[in-house]
């Protein structure tokens, strides 16, 4: 079971690692895209954002306070659902279902990452890891 469960956190992982550097290579278009959203300080928080995210999937990934990575990724999707991709403020119809299909699929990460912070807290064996978790309750 354990290589199924470190399967599992590489797979979940990928999209955060991916859209990480994409913060980064792209931060030119991420930034007005942040900017456009009223994102505070926006060219800081894209590369901020960028860094947390792969910080917090290769912390998943490698076991790394696996429990606190998986926090950080639910602040990050939370605040990424309600701050970007607010699709009750879109006028046009295919904007508002564009940003409502990303709404929900941070709020579904969101909730996988908070189950995944659950199982570790409560002690449950989630294949290798190079650190304990923070969080034992």
């Amino acid at each position: 079971m354990d290589v199924v469960f470190l399967v599992g956190r590489v797979l979940f992982a990928l999209i955060f690692v991916s859209s990480g550097f994409g913060h980064l290579k792209g931060y030119p278009a991420m930034k007005g895209y942040a900017e456009s959203r009223g994102v505070p300080a926006a060219g800081p928080a894209v590369i901020v954002s960028g860094i947390w995210i792969i910080l917090a999937a290769l912390g998943i990934v490698l076991g790394v306070w696996a429990d606190l990575a998986a926090l950080g990724l639910v602040v990050f999707l939370v605040l990424t659902a309600f701050l970007m991709h607010g699709f009750w403020r879109e006028k046009d119809q295919m904007a508002r279902m564009m940003e409502m299909v990303q709404f929900q699929k941070d709020l579904g990460l969101a909730g996988a990452a908070l189950v995944f912070f659950a199982a570790l807290a409560s002690g449950a064996d989630l294949g290798p890891m190079l650190t304990d978790p923070l969080f034992r309750g």
